[in-house]
């Protein structure tokens, strides 16, 4: 693949708000920074939105919503069509900049576009496979009409982790079924963002029909839209904490919701595993994303005996990993996203050491600007301590041991998350009984890796609401209505006589 140099990629990034199809500037002229967290240092300034600013851009969603629910199915599926060829088509743009403002390995990066892609290419299929449905009602008098429509205008607010898979998880659907959509995505990674909205219209996507608000004041811009009855649904990714507030407001106009919330993922690794398999999982399961991902591996329950021999193997791989800027061709591992985030990393690992943990191998802070922290390994890590209770996020192995599988699962239910577990058993009625046991939307079997946009991404418990990708996912975008039609039997023609 032609390299893309970094300088040219933040250059070829349209920076003002997007709305109604037009570029400009935001109320006031605000901007706001956006940093490079290999190096601190500003990679570029974009408008940073104010309340009114938001509510333009629901002005302009709303006006489109009638022409565009009217646009026949194929054209909308075509059009995500073409986004996905133009995504394919310029990955290493794409790439380059998720790397550079959210800090992750060019490998990863272009993994990530063509994740996304395969995002915009699962839903344009699935937009000319909305049906409906028709029966005789049980009395027979009437006929039972069933039509599936767009649900109307919709808010995305999507995370930095993945700056251009989630945008694109959620328009997807929303281009397949014919809803018009506000998307405010995270400060610190803007540009990608924008960068995906000019290829869509690229693709044909109508003025107003996606609008990209970036704000520094998250709960100012869409606490108005949020009350605003024109909106109709809400879809979020991040944090359960941030997600709890959202669908709180959203309760006040009763918006339809898909919240993709935090996880504290178990890693469980059975006697019988394969070992060699269960390391590798555990490096994509944990190190995904510099370990920032909902997804991430958070507890690593592995049977004592064969805790040894795993954590030895584990620590053996973490400890050859190289730090180093995202945009680096040898870089494994990029810089956690802020100062914040690696403060937060690096006092859960100290509070594990503190508490009894035995640190194999990271646990320092590196010298030198950005924000890296090293891949960590600890085992005999307390059950009670911080970073068994909290997501990580971060590229730390925290080691539990257990005895019996339904210890295991004890362990790995005692929590209010429910993203997804991993399993390693070479046991097929041990894999299924332990599977239906664990109180997770999803379920990696053998495998660290589980995102997949033809299957339903999600959680339960206090890990989310609804359901993203596969078949199900444009169900979230779309209401149900019912027409009885009344169906008596006609009168006889009437004969005429002579």
């Amino acid at each position: 693949m032609e390299h893309v140099h970094p300088a040219i990629a933040v250059t070829l990034v349209e920076t003002g708000l997007f709305i109604g199809g037009r570029r400009r500037p935001a109320a006031h002229d605000r901007t706001l920074i956006v940093e490079d967290p290999a190096t601190g240092s500003p990679l570029a300034e974009v408008a940073d939105a104010s309340p009114a600013d938001g509510v333009q851009a629901l002005d302009a969603a709303d006006a489109a919503q009638p022409a565009w629910a009217a646009v026949p199915p194929r054209e909308r599926g075509e059009i995500l069509r073409r986004a996905h060829d133009l995504l394919i088509e310029r990955t290493e743009h794409f790439a380059t900049l998720i790397s550079l403002e959210m800090g992750k390995s060019l490998v990863e990066s272009r993994a990530e576009v063509v994740y996304a892609a395969n995002y915009l290419r699962w839903f344009g299929e699935e937009a000319v496979r909305i049906d409906g449905s028709w029966k005789v009602s049980e009395d027979g008098t009437a006929r039972v009409l069933v039509m599936r429509q767009p649900v109307g205008p919709c808010l995305f607010i999507t995370p930095w982790n993945a700056p251009l898979s989630m945008p694109a998880r959620k328009i997807g659907p929303a281009v397949a079924a014919g809803c018009t959509m506000v998307l405010k995505p995270a400060a610190q990674t803007p540009l990608t963002a924008n960068a995906l909205a000019a290829v869509l219209t690229e693709a044909g996507l109508p003025d107003g029909v996606l609008n990209v608000v970036v704000t520094s004041d998250a709960p100012a811009l869409t606490g108005p839209l949020l009350r605003d009855r024109r909106l109709r649904k809400l879809s979020f990714t991040g944090s359960t904490t941030v997600g709890r507030v959202l669908l709180a407001h959203a309760a006040a106009n009763v918006l339809r919701t898909s919240m993709e919330l935090g996880g504290n993922a178990p890693f469980i690794v059975c006697q019988d595993a394969d070992i060699d398999r269960a390391v590798d999982g555990a490096l994509t399961a944990k190190l995904r994303n510099i370990g920032e991902a909902c997804v991430a591996a958070n507890r690593l329950l592995v049977h004592d005996s064969v805790a040894g021999e795993f954590t030895g193997k584990l620590v053996a791989r973490m400890a050859g990993l190289r730090l180093g800027a995202g945009c680096d061709p040898g870089t494994d591992l990029g810089p956690l996203i802020d100062a914040r985030q690696r403060a937060r990393v690096a006092a859960l690992v100290d509070d594990s050491v503190a508490g009894g943990a035995t640190l194999h191998t990271g646990g320092a802070l590196p010298d030198g600007p950005g924000y890296f922290y090293p891949p960590t390994v600890l085992s005999d890590v307390p059950a009670g301590s911080r970073i068994a209770r909290e997501e990580i996020f971060g590229p730390v192995a925290a080691i539990q041991t257990f005895a019996s599988d339904d210890e295991a699962l004890t362990v790995a239910n005692d929590t209010e998350f429910g993203l997804v577990g991993y399993l390693f058993t070479q046991d097929l009625n041990r894999a299924l009984w332990m599977s239906e046991r664990l109180e997770t939307g999803m379920v990696g079997l053998n495998r660290g890796y589980i995102s997949d946009a033809s299957a339903p991404f999600g959680g339960v418990k206090q890990s989310g609401v609804g359901r993203e990708g596969g078949r199900s996912g444009i169900n979230e975008y779309l209401e149900e209505r019912y027409v009885a039609i009344q169906a008596t039997r006609p009168d006889p023609m009437p004969r005429s006589g002579k």
